[in-house]
């Protein structure tokens, strides 16, 4: 048996999770790209919450997450708010209509099945195996990690709380859980 090439694997993955959204989404009357948008708002922390954060993530222009991001505002999934300390800045966030129609498109079903597959394999810790590709595909592709707050390199945890050492701010429990596009590792 041929062995297989690592991109040709994460490539099917891909197709596969993309191939089950698609058919959620045609479900609940939503475009993919629509449940992306709301995906990444239920994940993404205060630092970004933002149309241009957004973008970056999902790879797209600024001009397309407008689009979309004014759609979804409009159905009432999502709002807008304008950022109290700079009023240049805006900050999207999900609304509990948003939320609703997440949850019914998450493609836990399939993960849940896979998951499965994994459990008393002691050999394979598939969640750092995946974590490494992942974080070898971006440096490959010279983008930013987007990784959870807490397992950035700024992270700092002090008697009082957490902390980002780049920005330094304090930060809630919730939003180290979340997505910072600032993160980094080293």
């Amino acid at each position: 048996m041929e062995k297989d090439d690592v991109f040709d694997l994460i490539e099917r993955m891909a197709a596969l999770i993309r191939s089950e959204e698609r058919k959620k989404c045609t479900e609940l009357g939503l475009q993919a790209v629509h449940f992306q948008v709301l995906d990444y708002l239920s994940r993404c922390n205060r630092y970004s919450d933002t149309p241009a954060a957004l973008a970056n993530y999902l790879g797209m222009t600024r001009g397309t997450v407008s689009q979309t991001v004014l759609l979804l505002v409009k159905q009432g999934y999502i709002q807008k708010k304008t950022d109290a300390a700079d009023r240049r800045k805006v900050h999207l966030s999900l609304l509990a209509k948003g939320s609703g129609i997440l949850k019914q498109a998450r493609t836990s079903d399939l993960f849940a099945q896979a998951a499965k597959l994994f459990q008393g394999q002691d050999s394979v810790n598939s969640e750092e195996m995946f974590r490494k590709a992942l974080l070898a595909l971006q440096k490959a592709n010279k983008s930013q990690s987007f990784g959870l707050c807490k397992t950035c390199h700024y992270f700092t945890v002090m008697s009082t709380g957490y902390r980002c050492g780049l920005t330094k701010e304090q930060l809630s429990e919730g939003d180290s859980e979340k997505i910072c596009q600032e993160h980094c590792v080293l």
